[in-house]
């Protein structure tokens, strides 16, 4: 008795459950049998060779010994004999034609029987499935009459237990989520579906299924269908143009491209060498029998001693222009040879621009056979150079005699003005200065309208460009032409990107050449979406006893994250539940390609190389940062000579936050001034909405990668090795106006949805807008290659927070009144207090009408003789909430003025902290916003610098939307800090402070105490307050 299992067998693509036999000693790992349904599929015939046929295998039919002589242990002596009978001449025809047809080339067979499996408990599959619980429950409500009515004439009902969609004269049945792959197979990869797209995919389905966010499964199925990917006609945005140097000294570099073969002269010749100067436009074209390496050599020399050696010369990758000779021939010269990449002629335009235009001179001069064409060659040499090139503006004669030659328009005219006397002589070195000065004055011109040009081409190429790019291992599609048919001419990959070597230029692995990578433009490249790797279907299964096993064998589908719809109903639940697909709703960041964040170094900055020791009870969890970013892609080892300090930050609940001290990199880096959007100006978009999405992205910075130049300027030491960021990291001053400038361009277009840096937020006014504008932003978010953290979503509210606003059902009010640090001042109980209260508002009586009257009472107070504790009477009292309330007003309080620059004023003291947001100019300042809160317990035993560098860093952060990506002032009576930016403190708590004030850009000025009244005084005026109770800055909207 042989022992059997059940085992899995994988046979092209394809996966079978299969009960065999286990055996100890076996030729092959495994033997296939006739259980097998694609046994036959798998023998593919073969062409005999045989030098002697014995008589049986003349017998045999042609096509049966080649099918089954490929059988393992297949011995011709053993096939049964078959008489072979005699062919009429018409069957002989016939024969002929077939196997003429079999020997053409034919790439794959077509199989028209999918190989699928076909579930046969669908009402149980439909009753599981946690996607169609919305469903269930209304065709339960219909079914006792309890369900409400629908406009859209949707029902939900049961047949024979089976779950359905009626919609008008349409019943569709309701697809659970284990069988959906089997439907969108069925409808768009069969040969019966013909790969169509995903709108009449769609509407073949609707005929029949349907299934909650069936359209967005059907755009994601085709859109990642390999064999659309391949063969589809539509090309990718091509990117920008990228202008090329503008070269002033003739024939520093030269262009160089053969054209041909054409017709044959009666010379010999069949070639054209073609070169070209990239700054004078000058041509020279040679004719050649050969365009052999030597030929070619050997017309360079020639052309060399007219016009000197070149530095640069530009060609394409031709077989005769890579050979050993003409690198020989550059090494001796001292030349450098530039090439184009594959399949893009455009990097050399001015050489294959006039190969045209010199093909359509040549067809309009050539004679009936088209033998003469090298004779008329010096002659459209000579009219091409004559005329001015629309580049530059000059003829190249000119630009390179300095002056115009006689042509044949010149003799006519000197013909029509007769003969006007001898020019007066000019002596040599007149001659030469002029010639001089001439030709400078031609040669600035004409880089003046060359840069003109490539501007204005530049304008007109990029109105249907995009920036588009790809980073180390990301799979792509190649574009790369075929000869033999342009039903040939397909996507070949995908392959694998092994380098960016410059901005539009990757090096791509494609195995299987002479050449294991390839380097190419990004217009031939195109992204391969991939699939979710899933089990194949399985033809057939054997019955299984153990119910418990076989249900394990079903693996649920990731759903997306934790998003919160409690606040919905259960149909505007699904509707949104479709949308948010586990691709884009992930807690692991993604990777754009839309844009890439650079580090541009001031002149002169020097490299850095310094690190601070790991304490020893970190480096476990600072090894396991290190490794989880490494896992993650976002660090690579490093060779950088550069070199950043850790500082490890500790969280809340105990863990750390891996931080860099970016300090000195952003001190010597230029700062990107990027704007970001008023915020005024979104809150009142944001006004009428009735409902409001708003987005957080996972990690928004690490979902941006950085250019190949700024990765070694991040690089940072560990116990374990120098590593560098592939990803933009937090603290580079820069990166707040990057991620503004990306989240610009996802958004372009879009009235319905805005962003402030990582705040995005969707506003629609009925539900139906916002379920499609939703959809619309997803969609941009996922082709931009972001992904959304769930948990920090709030999705289809109509009252919702932003911007430290309350926005909802057409009200804007602020999160917290800006005032409020004022309004919850308490009564000064001591003549101190009292003078500090005056101080901050004396600094304001400009703005307040006969301040020193309305003040007087309380001035009174403060006097040298008067007692230590305030005695408030009422009409005192009186004074001092009058006082409060002239503070209050419009007439004091300051719209901010984003064109203006901002300025903060910090102050602590003993129990708070405080500060006040100003604009205007010295003398005029007004307030913006007030704020303080209560220390906390710890806090209070801070020294001195901790509180006072306490204070700016939660004055940054509460004033984070109006100071971040601006530069700003940030003033203190504090003179410690004005080092702030320098100091090698080993205090750790104030270094990771400022370490997390890493993105803002200002300046520290000290002023005196005298200047910083009112931060001193919301310092100060905290003891009746609750602990940690403060003031988030809030938008002039509220006073408006």
């Amino acid at each position: 008795m042989v022992p059997t299992a059940d085992l899995y067998i994988g046979v092209e693509g394809q996966t079978y459950l299969l009960e065999v036999g286990v055996a100890d000693n076996l030729p092959y790992p495994v033997v296939l049998g006739r259980d097998l349904p694609v046994l036959l599929d798998l023998v593919k015939p073969v062409q005999q060779c045989n030098i002697v046929i014995t008589r049986a295998m003349a017998k045999q039919p042609e096509e049966a010994i080649q099918t089954l002589s490929t059988l393992p242990f297949y011995d011709v002596d053993l096939a049964m004999g078959i008489p072979k009978s005699r062919k009429s001449k018409r069957q002989k025809r016939r024969a002929k034609l077939e196997y003429n047809a079999s020997q053409l080339p034919v790439e794959s067979t077509c199989n028209l029987t999918p190989h699928v499996q076909l579930p046969t408990n669908i009402i149980a599959l439909q009753q599981k499935d946690v996607s169609l619980a919305v469903c269930l429950q209304k065709a339960n409500q219909e079914t006792t009459g309890e369900g409400p009515t629908n406009d859209k004439g949707e029902h939900f009902v049961f047949e024979q237990g089976i779950l359905y969609r009626q919609i008008g004269l349409v019943k569709q049945l309701v697809v659970p989520q284990d069988t959906r792959e089997v439907v969108l197979h069925l409808s768009h990869s069969i040969p019966w579906a013909g790969h169509l797209g995903k709108k009449k995919t769609t509407a073949r389905i609707k005929r029949h299924f349907y299934w909650p966010g069936l359209e967005t499964d059907v755009a994601q199925y085709c859109k990642s269908c390999p064999d659309c990917q391949k063969v589809s006609i539509k090309r990718p945005s091509r990117v920008p143009l990228q202008p090329l140097p503008v070269i002033s000294t003739p024939f520093e570099r030269l262009g160089m491209d053969v054209v041909g073969p054409v017709e044959k002269s009666c010379a010999g010749n069949r070639f054209l060498l073609v070169i070209t100067d990239y700054a004078t436009r000058y041509p020279e074209v040679f004719p050649l029998k050969s365009v052999k390496a030597k030929y070619v050599a050997t017309c360079l020399v020639q052309f060399f001693s007219r016009v000197g050696l070149p530095a640069e010369i530009l060609t394409d990758q031709g077989t005769n222009f890579m050979s050993n000779l003409l690198k020989q021939v550059y090494q001796l010269l001292g030349i450098k040879s530039l090439r184009t990449t594959p399949y893009h002629p455009q990097t050399d335009g001015l050489t294959e621009r006039f190969n045209q235009t010199l093909k359509q001179m040549l067809r309009k001069f050539v004679g009936e056979t088209g033998r003469d064409w090298d004779q008329w060659l010096p002659y459209l040499l000579f009219a091409y150079r004559e005329v001015p090139q629309a580049s530059t503006g000059f003829s190249p004669f000119e630009l390179l005699y300095g002056h115009e030659v006689r042509g044949p328009l010149t003799l006519l005219k000197e013909v029509w003005e007769g003969d006007h006397g001898e020019s007066e002589p000019i002596n040599i070195v007149s001659y030469v200065l002029q010639m001089r000065e001439r030709l400078e004055k031609m040669r600035t011109l004409a880089q003046t309208h060359l840069m003109e040009a490539q501007k204005h081409q530049k304008t007109w190429y990029d109105q249907s460009a995009r920036e588009r790019g790809f980073v180390v291992g990301d799979r792509v599609l190649v574009m790369l032409p075929s000869q033999e048919s342009k039903l040939l001419a397909k996507w070949q990959g995908p392959f694998e990107i092994r380098n960016q070597l410059g901005p539009t230029t990757y090096e791509v692995v494609i195995p299987g050449q002479d050449r294991a990578s390839r380097v190419l433009h990004v217009n031939l490249l195109k992204k391969w979406v991939s699939r979710p790797e899933q089990r194949a279907q399985v033809m057939m299964i054997r019955h299984v006893k153990e119910e418990e096993e076989w249900e394990d064998q079903y693996l649920p589908r990731p759903v997306a994250g934790n998003i919160h719809l409690e606040h919905l109903p259960e149909d505007q639940q699904s509707q949104v539940r479709a949308l948010c697909t586990p691709e884009t709703f992930s807690e692991y960041p993604g990777l754009t390609s839309l844009i890439q964040h650079d580090v541009i170094l001031k002149p002169d900055a020097a490299v850095r190389r310094m690190s601070y020791r790991i304490p020893e009870r970190l480096q476990e969890d600072l090894k396991e940062e290190v490794n989880l970013m490494l896992r993650l892609g976002i660090i690579e080892p490093s060779k950088s000579e550069w070199c950043h300090p850790v500082v490890l930050v500790p969280k809340k609940d105990g863990s750390i936050r891996f931080c860099i001290d970016f300090r000195y990199l952003n001190s010597v880096s230029q700062f990107d001034s990027y704007p970001t959007p008023r915020i005024d100006a979104l809150i009142d978009r944001l006004g009428k909405a009735k409902y409001l999405t708003t987005i957080d992205l996972s990690k928004g910075y690490w979902q941006i990668p950085l250019t190949q130049q700024a990765r070694p300027l991040t690089a940072f030491r560990t116990p374990w090795g120098l590593f560098h960021f592939r990803v933009l990291p937090f603290g580079l001053h820069g990166a707040p106006a990057t991620f503004q400038r990306l989240i610009d361009q996802v958004l372009h277009g879009l009235t319905f949805a805005a962003a402030y840096l990582d705040d995005i937020v969707i506003y629609s006014t009925t539900w139906e807008e916002h379920v499609q504008h939703l959809q619309e932003v997803l969609q941009r978010l996922q082709e931009a290659g972001l992904t959304v953290n769930p948990a920090k979503c709030a999705v289809a509210r109509t009252e919702t927070e932003y911007l430290g606003f309350v926005i909802g059902n057409g009200v804007v009010r602020p999160q917290v009144n800006k005032v409020q640090a004022l309004e919850e001042a308490p009564i000064p109980q001591t003549r101190k207090e009292l003078r500090s209260f005056l101080g901050m508002a004396g600094f304001y009586n400009r703005f307040i009408p006969h301040f020193s009257s309305r003040a007087a009472l309380l001035t009174d107070m403060v006097g040298v003789r008067c007692p230590n504790q305030c005695q408030w009477s009422e009409e005192r009292m009186t004074a001092f909430r009058d006082i409060q309330s002239a503070l209050r007003e419009n007439a004091v309080l300051y719209s901010p003025d984003f064109d203006q620059e901002f300025i903060v004023q910090t102050d602590a003291s003993e129990r708070g902290i405080g500060a006040v947001l100003l604009q205007g100019p010295p003398g005029e300042r007004r307030p913006v916003a007030f704020i303080s809160r209560k220390l906390f317990p710890r806090e209070v035993r801070y020294s001195t610098i901790e509180k006072e560098c306490l204070a700016v860093k939660w004055a940054l952060d509460s004033l984070r939307y109006y100071l971040l990506g601006r530069e700003f002032k940030l003033e203190t009576d504090h003179k410690a800090l004005q080092w702030l930016e320098r100091m090698k403190n080993t205090n750790g708590r104030i270094t990771r402070w400022y370490l997390a004030m890493q993105p803002f850009r200002f300046t520290v000025q000290h002023v005196p105490g005298k200047s910083n009244v009112t931060a001193d005084y919301f310092s100060r005026c905290i003891h009746e307050m609750p602990e940690g109770r403060g003031c988030v800055m809030a938008e002039s909207v509220a006073t408006h």
